[in-house]
C-alpha cells in the first residue's frame, strides 16, 4: 500500500505544473523521513532517478527540496544505488551544464555527509575519487576545480584511510595544483591535502613535505606561490600534529629566513610563517626544542612590527595630568585600510602565547625577554591585536601560577619574583588603557589585572590608588570581579582612602538592569562591608555614613521577588554580612529585614543560602537581636534536617550550632527535644561528615543546657543508642571520632546520666557479636571514648575504672582474650592522658601480657606500655629502656612501646622538653645498636623512632645519621634512609634548616649497591617530594637520572627458583621499580617544572607500561597525569604508547586462573582504560592513526565499551 502511494507521488513529481511538483516532492520528503518506510527492488531505481531528475528542475524551490530528499534516501536504498547516484552527480559536476553544477555539488556533499558505513564509503571512494582527481587535473574552469577539490576534501577528511593504495596518485595530483595560477584553486588544494595528510603513511608525508620544501627553496618563485607553500606547511603541521616533527630541521630555518627577508609589504607571507611556527611549537614540542630560542626572538621582533606608523609618544611623558587630552587621542589615531601589518603582530602574539603554554621551563627567560615587550605593546593601536596581546600576557600569568604552585618567591630567578618586579610597569600601562574609549579594551585590561591578583594576591597594595579612577569609570562585570578579588586578597587598610570613590559606583551597579552585573556588584558589596569594618575594635575609617546607603541598596534587591536566582542568592548573602557587621547601627531596620530572610528560607530555591545567612548573623560578635524571628527560624531549620538535600542538612546543622551557642537561653526545651530527635537519625557511618556535625550540635546543646533534665533524657534515649552502634564501625575516624569522644565527655557531665551506666554500655559495645569480633579500629575508638569518659567523670571514678581494668588483666583464669585486649587499649588511652604512677606495679601487669599467645594482645600491651609511659616519662621511660636491654625475646614489642613514646612527643609539643633532658643519649645508643638487626620489622620501628627523635633533636641526630650512610652494613644504610623519610613531615619543623644542606647525602643512597638501600632512598625522596618539595628542588637535575634508572628491569635481580615439578621466576627488583614510578608520580604533582617529561616517557614510562601488574598501575596514573599536565610531550610519542596499553586491555587470564587473578586483570584493564580516557582528551590525539584504531577497537568491543563508559563517568 505504501509503495503504491510512493508511485503516485513519483508520477506527480514529473508533472508540468511546478506547484504540483513542489507539493509532490514535499510529500516524498515526509514519506522518506518515516521510520517505517522501506523501498522494494522495483521502486529503488524509480526513486533514485526521479530525485536526481528533480535536482535539475527549472524551479529552484523544487530542486532545493530534492536535495533535502537525498539525506533520508541514502539510508533507505541499497549501497549500489547510492554509488550510482554519486557517479551520476559527479559526472554532472564535471561535464554537466553550468546552471546545474551548484546543485550537483550540494547534492554530493549531502550524500557524503550521510554515509556512515565503511563498506559504502569505500565503494564511493573507489568510484568517484578518480573522477574528481581527473576533474582537478583537466577541468577548464577554476570553478569546477574548486568544487572537485571541495568534495574530495570532504571525502578524504572522513574516509581517507580506507583506500591507502591510491594515496600516492592522489597526493601527486593535488601537489601539482599548488602551483596553479588561480588563488582559489591553490587555497582549496591546501585544505584538500591537509584532509588527506592524517591518513598518509610516514613516507608519503615525508614526500609531500620534501616537495613543498624544495618549492620554498626556489627563491625565484612568485611571492603568492611562496605564500601558498608556507600555508601548506602550516596546514600539514596542524593536520598531522607531532608526526611533522622529523621535518622541522628543514622547514623552521626556511620559514625564519623568509620572515626576515620578505619585502616590506608582504605581510601575509610573514603572517603565514609565524602561524606555521606557532603550530610547530604547540604540536611538536620535542623536536622544536633546538629552535625555540630563534622562534622567540623572531616573535618578539615582529610583535611590534609596524612599518607605516612611527610611535612618537614617549612613555615617560604620559603622566596623569594628560588625562583629559587623551580622550581625543583614539579619535585622531592613525588609520589605514591598506595597512595589513596588524596581521603580523597578531600572529607574533599568538606565537609567543604558544611558547609560553608549551615551554614552562622557559618561563624565567620569558620574564626577562618577553614580559617587558608585551607590557610595552599594551598600547597597540589595532584593537583585535591588543586583545591577543592581553591574552598572551594572561597566559604568561597563568603559567606562572601553574608552575610555582605551593612555592614561595624565594630566589631572584623564580618567575614569581620576576613578575613582582614588573607589577609597577603593568599598572602604569593598564592605567593608560583605562583612558581609551573602547569598552573592549577596558574589559581586556581588567582581565589582565584579575589574573595578576589571582597569581600574586597582595601585589597591588601600593598601586591600588592609581587604579581607582579606572574602576570608577568602568563598572562592567570584569571590573567588578577584579574589585572583589583585590578586596578579598589585600589588607582592608589599603582601600580605606578610596571608600568614598568606590562605594557610589558599586551601589549604583547593584541597581543595574543586567542580572550578572547586579549579582557581581552584590558580591563586591559584601567585600566592601568587610573592608569598612574589619573588626569590632575602633575602625580606621568612619563607616556610619555608609550603613544606610548600603542597607537600602541591598534591601531593594532582597525584597524584590521577580528577579534572577543568582541575584536573590547574592542579596541574601550580602544582607547577612551587613546585619552581622553593622547590626548595632541597624536596630530600627531589623524588624523589617529579618522576616524577609525568614521568608526566603521557605522558598526551595533560596533556602540553602538563607540558612547560611542566619549562620553568619548568629556568629556575629554583636549578638544581633533575633527575638522577633528566632522561634520560626529554629522550627524551619529542624524541619530541614529531614530533607534529602545533603548540602542543606549540612548547612542546617552548622547554623543550629551557631544559634544554640549565641541564643541558647531563648530557645524552648521542647524545641531542643525535637532537634535531638531529628539529630539521632543523622548519626551513622554512611556519612561521617554529617555524623560529626550532628554530634557537635548535640554536645553544644548538652553543654549549653546542662540544667534542663529533658535534654539529657532525650539525648540518652535517642542519640546514645545510635552513638553506641556507630562506635562499633570500622570506618569511624578523624573528625567524627573526635566528635564522638566529646559527646561522651559532655554526656557524663549533663543532668541525670550515670557514669557507670555509660561505662558499662561502652565496654559491652566491645564484646564480639555472633558474626565475629570487632575490627581493630572499632576497639581503638571504644578505648578512646572510655578514656575521655573517665577523665570527664573525675579522679575518683577514673581510679576505680583503672583498678577494674587491672583486675581483668590480673585474673589468670580469664580466657576471654577480647576482654583483655580491650582492657589494655583502655589503659593505654587513659595513661596517655593522665599520670598513672600512683597505681602500683601497673607497668609490670601490662608487661605480663607480652607472654600472651595472641598476637593482638601482645601488640595492645606494647601500645599500652608506651602510652602509660607518655603520662609519666621520668618514671616509666627508664623502665622500658631497661627492659629492652635485658629482654631479648620481647625486644620487638618493647621497641614498639618506645616508638609510641617518641611519636607522641613529636605530636604533643609540650612534652618535648621532658624528653630532651632525660634519656635521649641512652635511647639513641640503644636504637643504633638495633640498626643492623636481621628482622625487617625491628629495623622499621628503629627507623621510625630515629626519624621522630630527629624532629626533636635535629642537631644531634642528623650528623649521627650522616656518619652511618657510609656504614659497611647495608641494613644500617637502609635504616638511615627510612629514618630520614620519617623525619620529613608536612608541618614546618626546626629540622628543616639543617636538612636543607644535608639531605643530598641521604638521597644519594639511591646509587647504593644494595637494592634495599636504594628502595629506602627512593621512598625518602617520595616523601620529601610530597611533604617539602623545596628541600629537593635543587637536587633534582642530579637525582632524576638516578631515579629513572631504578624504573628499568635489571636482569641480575631476576632469578629462577627450581621447585621440582616446575620453575618459578622471582623478580627481586619489582618493589624497587614500583617505588620509583610512584616517586615520579609524586614529583609530577610537586616539582613539574623540574621534570622533563619527554626524556622520561621514552624509554622509562614505555618500559613500565609493559612491566608487571604492580608496576603498570602507577604507570597508568603517571600517563593520565602527563596527558593532563604536559599533553604536548605525550602527543609526541603517542604512537609508541599505544602498543603496550593495547596489549594490556587485550590480555586474558589463563583458563585455569583463580578468581584473584581474574579480578586483578579486571582492575588492570579498568586502570588502562582510565589512562586511555585521559589520552583521548588531549586535543590532537586523533592525529595518531594507531590511537584512532585503538579507540575504534574499544568502542566496537561491547565488553570494553561498557567498561570504558563506566570509567569515563566516574
Amino acid at each position: 500500500m505504501a509503495n503504491l502511494n510512493i508511485t503516485n507521488i513519483l508520477e506527480k513529481m514529473t508533472g508540468k505544473d511546478k506547484d504540483y511538483r513542489y507539493m509532490a516532492t514535499s510529500d516524498l520528503l515526509s514519506e522518506l523521513n518515516k521510520e517505517s518506510f522501506k523501498a522494494d527492488q522495483d521502486l529503488e531505481p524509480k526513486l533514485t532517478s526521479t530525485v536526481l531528475q528533480q535536482l535539475e528542475d527549472a524551479s529552484g524551490d523544487v530542486s532545493g527540496l530534492a536535495v533535502k530528499c537525498l539525506a533520508p534516501l541514502v539510508k533507505k536504498v541499497g549501497e549500489d544505488k547510492v554509488v550510482e547516484m554519486t557517479n551520476k552527480l559527479c559526472d554532472k559536476l564535471i561535464n554537466g551544464k553550468e546552471q546545474h553544477r551548484d546543485t550537483a555539488s550540494i547534492a554530493l556533499k549531502t550524500i557524503i555527509a550521510e554515509v556512515t558505513t565503511p563498506s559504502l564509503a569505500e565503494k564511493i571512494l573507489i568510484s568517484i575519487a578518480p573522477q574528481l582527481i581527473k576533474g582537478v587535473n583537466t577541468a577548464k574552469g577554476a570553478e569546477i576545480k574548486c568544487e572537485c577539490l571541495d568534495i574530495l576534501g570532504d571525502v578524504l577528511h572522513r574516509f581517507g584511510n580506507l583506500i591507502t593504495k591510491d594515496h600516492e596518485y592522489m597526493l601527486t595530483a593535488l601537489l601539482s595544483q599548488l602551483g596553479s595560477n588561480q588563488a582559489s584553486v591553490r587555497k582549496k588544494s591546501v585544505s584538500c591535502i591537509a584532509s588527506l595528510a592524517p591518513s598518509l603513511s610516514d613516507d608519503l608525508l615525508a614526500k609531500a613535505t620534501l616537495q613543498v620544501v624544495q618549492l620554498l627553496k626556489n627563491r625565484s618563485a612568485k611571492s603568492d606561490i611562496t605564500r601558498t607553500n608556507i600555508q601548506m606547511i602550516g596546514s600539514l603541521s596542524r593536520s598531522v600534529g607531532y608526526r611533522f616533527g622529523p621535518h622541522l630541521a628543514e622547514t623552521v630555518p626556511l620559514l625564519i629566513s623568509y620572515c626576515t627577508s620578505a619585502s616590506e609589504n608582504d605581510e601575509e607571507l610573514r603572517e603565514y610563517s609565524l602561524q606555521a611556527l606557532e603550530s610547530f611549537m604547540l604540536r611538536c614540542p620535542r623536536d622544536i626544542s633546538p629552535y625555540c630560542e630563534g622562534i622567540l626572538n623572531l616573535a618578539l621582533e615582529y610583535v611590534s612590527y609596524d612599518p607605516n606608523f612611527t610611535d612618537s609618544m614617549e612613555e615617560d611623558t604620559d603622566e596623569e595630568g594628560q588625562e583629559d587630552d587623551d580622550d581625543d587621542e583614539s579619535a585622531n589615531e592613525y588609520t589605514d585600510d591598506e595597512d595589513a601589518s596588524w596581521k603580523v603582530r597578531r600572529a607574533s602574539a599568538k606565537c609567543l602565547s604558544a611558547i609560553i603554554v608549551s615551554r614552562p621551563e622557559m618561563l624565567s627567560k620569558m620574564y626577562l625577554e618577553a614580559c617587558p615587550k608585551l607590557i610595552e605593546r599594551f598600547r597597540e593601536r589595532e584593537e583585535n591585536v591588543k586583545m591577543d596581546i592581553f591574552n598572551t600576557f594572561i597566559e604568561l600569568l597563568r603559567q606562572t601560577g601553574n608552575v610555582t604552585k605551593g612555592q614561595g618567591d624565594i630566589d631572584e630567578s623564580s618567575p614569581r619574583w620576576l613578575l613582582k618586579q614588573e607589577v609597577p610597569k603593568v599598572v602604569k600601562s593598564i592605567n593608560r588603557q583605562f583612558r581609551e574609549k573602547s569598552i573592549k579594551t577596558k574589559v581586556g585590561a581588567f582581565s589582565v589585572l584579575k589574573e595578576l591578583v589571582v597569581v600574586l594576591p597582595d601585589c597591588l597594595a601600593d598601586h591600588f590608588g592609581s587604579l581607582v579612577p579606572g574602576i570608577e569609570k568602568a563598572l562592567n562585570i570584569e571590573a567588578l570581579v577584579f574589585t572583589r578579588l583585590v578586596m578579598a586578597s589585600h589588607s582592608p587598610s589599603v582601600f580605606h582612602p578610596y571608600i568614598k570613590a568606590l562605594s557610589a559606583p558599586i551601589l549604583s551597579a547593584i541597581g543595574d538592569r543586567y542580572y550578572k552585573v547586579t549579582a557581581e556588584a552584590l558580591r563586591v558589596c559584601g567585600e566592601l562591608v568587610r573592608v569598612l569594618r574589619p573588626n569590632l575594635e575602633a575602625s580606621a575609617v568612619d563607616y556610619r555614613p555608609y550603613i544606610g546607603p548600603i542597607y537600602n541598596a541591598i534591601l531593594g534587591r532582597l525584597a524584590n521577588q521577580d528577579q534572577d536566582q543568582e541575584v536573590k542568592e547574592c542579596a541574601i548573602s550580602c544582607m547577612s554580612l551587613v546585619v552581622s557587621t553593622f547590626g548595632d547601627g541597624l536596630q530600627r531596620e531589623l524588624p523589617a529585614c529579618l522576616p524577609i530572610l525568614v521568608d526566603r528560607m521557605g522558598n526551595e530555591i533560596t533556602r540553602l543560602t538563607a540558612v547560611k545567612a542566619f549562620s553568619v548573623i548568629a556568629n556575629s560578635p554583636l549578638r544581633i537581636d533575633l527575638s522577633c524571628v528566632l522561634d520560626h527560624v529554629v522550627s524551619e531549620l529542624t524541619a530541614f534536617l529531614r530533607k534529602a538535600n545533603r548540602a542543606l542538612r549540612q548547612a542546617t546543622l552548622g547554623t543550629l550550632n551557631s544559634l544554640v551557642v549565641t541564643y541558647g537561653g531563648q530557645i524552648g526545651s521542647s524545641s531542643y527535644e525535637t532537634i535531638i530527635a531529628e539529630l539521632s537519625t543523622l548519626i551513622s557511618d554512611m556519612d561521617l561528615h554529617m555524623t560529626a556535625l550532628a554530634l557537635e550540635l548535640c554536645c553544644t546543646i548538652m553543654v549549653d543546657r546542662k540544667s534542663i533534665q529533658n535534654v539529657g533524657l532525650a539525648v540518652r534515649n535517642k542519640v546514645l543508642p545510635q552513638a553506641l552502634i556507630l562506635i562499633r564501625s570500622a570506618l569511624l575516624q578523624g573528625q567524627a571520632l573526635q566528635a564522638l569522644q566529646r559527646f561522651f565527655a559532655s554526656l557524663v557531665q549533663s543532668a541525670n546520666t550515670s557514669f557507670d551506666a555509660l561505662l558499662d554500655s561502652l565496654i559491652s559495645a566491645a564484646k564480639p557479636s555472633q558474626s565475629g569480633g570487632l575490627a581493630k579500629q572499632a576497639l581503638s575508638s571504644i578505648a578512646k571514648c572510655v578514656a575521655v569518659l573517665c577523665l570527664a567523670a573525675g579522679d575518683q571514678k577514673c581510679a576505680a575504672t583503672i583498678e577494674m581494668l587491672k583486675g581483668i588483666l590480673k585474673d589468670d583464669s580469664t580466657s576471654n582474650s577480647a576482654k583483655q585486649h580491650m582492657a589494655l587499649l583502655c589503659l593505654g588511652e587513659i595513661g596517655r592522658r593522665k599520670d598513672l604512677s600512683n597505681h602500683v606495679h601497673i607497668e609490670n601487669i601490662v608487661i605480663e601480657s607480652f607472654q600472651s599467645p595472641f598476637e593482638e594482645i601482645k601488640s595492645a600491651a606494647s601500645y599500652a606500655l608506651g602510652n602509660i609511659a607518655v603520662g609519666n616519662l621520668s618514671k616509666y621511660l627508664p623502665f622500658i629502656l631497661d627492659q629492652i636491654d635485658n629482654q631479648q625475646k620481647k625486644q620487638y614489642l618493647l621497641l614498639h612501646s618506645l616508638k609510641e613514646v617518641i611519636v607522641r612527643q613529636t605530636v604533643d609539643h609540650n612534652g618535648q622538653s621532658e624528653l630532651q633532658d632525660s634519656n635521649i643519649e641512652k635511647i639513641l645508643a640503644l636504637l643504633f645498636n638495633h640498626c643492623e638487626s636481621e628482622e625487617e620489622g625491628v629495623r622499621n620501628v628503629v627507623a621510625e623512632c630515629l626519624g621522630k627523635i630527629a624532629l626533636i633533636e635535629p642537631k644531634k641526630l642528623i650528623p649521627a645519621l650522616k656518619v652511618r650512610t657510609s656504614s659497611p652494613a647495608a641494613n644500617t644504610r637502609a635504616t638511615v634512609a627510612i629514618a630520614i623519610k620519617y623525619s620529613i613531615v608536612e608541618r614546618p619543623e626546626k629540622i628543616d634548616e639543617i636538612m636543607y644542606s644535608e639531605i643530598s647525602t641521604f638521597l644519594m643512597l639511591i646509587k647504593d649497591s644494595d637494592r634495599h638501600v636504594r628502595r629506602a632512598a627512593v621512598l625518602a625522596l617520595s616523601t620529601a617530594a610530597h611533604n617539602k618539595p623545596n628541600l629537593i628542588k635543587g637536587l633534582l637535575p642530579e637525582l632524576l637520572p638516578l631515579l629513572y634508572d631504578q624504573t628499568v628491569i635489571k636482569q641480575e635481580l631476576v632469578r629462577t627458583v627450581d621447585l621440582g615439578p616446575f620453575k618459578h621466576v622471582v623478580d627481586d627488583g619489582l618493589e624497587l621499580r614500583k617505588a620509583a614510578f610512584e616517586c615520579v608520580d609524586t614529583l609530577l604533582d610537586s616539582c613539574l617544572d623540574q621534570v622533563n617529561p619527554s626524556s622520561f616517557i621514552v624509554p622509562f614510562l614505555l618500559s613500565g607500561l609493559g612491566d608487571h601488574y604492580d608496576v603498570k598501575m602507577p604507570c597508568h596514573l603517571i600517563l593520565s597525569k602527563l596527558a593532563d599536565k604536559c599533553p604536548s610531550a605525550v602527543l609526541a610519542v603517542l604512537d609508541s604508547i599505544v602498543e603496550p596499553i593495547e596489549k594490556t586491555i587485550s590480555h586474558k587470564p589463563k583458563g585455569d586462573a583463580v578468581k584473584q587473578e581474574v579480578d586483578r586483570n579486571e582492575d588492570m584493564i579498568r586502570s588502562t582504560l582510565r589512562a586511555i580516557s585521559s589520552l583521548s582528551r588531549i586535543s590532537g590525539s586523533d592525529y595518531s592513526m594507531r590511537f584512532k584504531n585503538l579507540m575504534n577497537k574499544i568502542v566496537s568491543t561491547p565488553a570494553l565499551a561498557e567498561k570504558y563508559n563506566s570509567v569515563r563517568s566516574e
